[in-house]
């Protein structure tokens, strides 16, 4: 009989992995490795998402890694753009390759038109290797060729269908660029290194497990793993409502009433996205949010491991909105956290903290 494992007990699991529990020391690009790369729809939100997991983070060490190449941003989990190592990347892209077709046929195929879509990439390669370039310039460039087609949707074919990945100033703290695309290969130096889909699997447990199959697959946006994680060498477990969760044998999983700090997430974080049930870190059934935005401007924070509430950076102030009234210990430790958050958002400057009414 498998051993069965609390909602509070999965939550302490995935927060000791996610490294919410403690901050962790050691490098950027190792956690980055770890978490199984970072979600990076907003650019700048991994920075908060490190600085909340690792102990004295300082924004240099990420845009260091990501001007020498050491990290990269591109399409992958779910076909959005992560933070992952160039190791990881040139492992894990080819994996992703038929979600990304699947992705373009199913919103973009239409604006192609009568487009031979071998000729449209082999031209697009050649432009890409002369220079990085945005999805507007490629479609311009595109369309100049094929006037029965949709420079947009040009440009997509493009991005869903070679390696790409985006390039600073892009990503690094305190600079600013637009989307610009350059050859993964080129760009890194090096040849796609496909990894079998066990490594990822193994890789996801790793920093967000116990999890179900279901829960793997929306990670990763990838299906039919079920065959792929009951051959691994994996613990089996229960939930509390008896679905069955895998696990490393050697993983952590704390005791249920491991204390759990106030912790500040990016948007996107990955810890909300990341599991089919997201009961283990989300109360009820509250959507998300996925604001726009270059990031580190906005996002979530956990009290007691749980999502309770969102925060705003604006003008040097810093608003902290709970979904419901807190306790008096729970609202210090809360903004003597939020005080730190702002001595790394502004380090230069006095930042006034607000704590709204629910």
């Amino acid at each position: 009989m498998s051993d069965v494992l609390s909602r509070r007990r999965l939550n302490r699991a995935t927060l000791a992995r996610q490294y919410l529990l403690e901050r962790a020391p050691g490098r950027a690009i190792d956690a980055i490795e770890h978490l199984g790369g970072m979600q990076s729809q907003a650019p700048l939100a991994p920075y908060v998402g490190l600085w909340t997991r690792l102990r004295g983070f300082a924004p240099d060490e990420l845009s260091a890694l990501t001007e020498q190449r050491q990290v990269v941003r591109l399409h992958l989990m779910r076909n959005t753009v992560h933070l992952v190592s160039a190791r990881d990347c040139l492992g894990w892209r080819a994996l992703f390759r038929p979600l990304h077709a699947a992705g373009f046929r199913a919103h973009f195929r239409r604006g192609l038109g009568d487009a031979d879509r071998e000729a449209l990439l082999d031209q697009a390669g050649r432009l890409l290797a002369e220079r990085p370039r945005t999805r507007g310039e490629l479609g311009r460039l595109l369309a100049r060729s094929r006037p029965g087609a949709d420079p947009s949707a040009l440009a997509y074919a493009v991005t869903h269908h070679l390696a790409l990945c985006q390039v600073p100033p892009r990503g690094v703290w305190g600079g600013t660029g637009p989307a610009a695309w350059a050859p993964v290969e080129s760009w890194l130096g090096a040849p796609l290194r496909p990894v079998p889909v066990d490594a990822l699997v193994l890789r996801y447990l790793g920093a967000f497990g116990p999890a179900s199959v279901a829960d793997v697959q929306l990670w990763s946006g990838l299906t039919h793993l079920r065959e792929v994680v009951e051959r691994l060498p994996l613990r089996v477990f229960r939930g509390e409502e008896r679905q069955v969760l895998y696990d490393l044998p050697d993983a952590p999983r704390p005791a249920e009433d491991v204390p759990a700090p106030p912790r500040f997430l990016p948007e996107y974080d990955n810890l909300l996205l990341s599991h089919k049930d997201r009961t283990r870190v989300i109360p009820g059934s509250r959507p998300v949010p996925l604001p726009p935005g270059n990031g580190a401007t906005t996002g979530t924070f956990l009290l007691d491991g749980m999502w309770q509430g969102t925060w705003r950076i604006r003008d040097r102030t810093l608003r902290i909105r709970p979904f419901t009234p807190l306790r008096r210990t729970d609202r210090d430790a809360l903004l003597a956290e939020a005080a730190r958050l702002c001595a790394f958002l502004e380090p230069r400057a006095t930042c006034d903290l607000v704590l709204e009414e629910p």
